[in-house]
């Protein structure tokens, strides 16, 4: 019997954003349908690809 691949590992990360500009960021997410820890997955990958953001 053949099981399946294990999915991703998640990372729990603390970080200290002021609370303005997190609210203001999690309103923009929800405005437009995301997620803002998929956000910040893309933005940190991406910056480990090319290291820009």
């Amino acid at each position: 019997m053949a099981s399946t691949p294990p999915g991703p590992q998640k990372m729990k990360i603390d970080y200290n954003i002021d609370r303005k500009t997190y609210d203001d960021f999690a309103k923009n997410c929800s405005r437009k349908g995301f997620a803002p820890q998929i956000i910040i997955e893309k933005l940190i990958k991406k910056f480990n690809e090319t290291g820009q953001i």
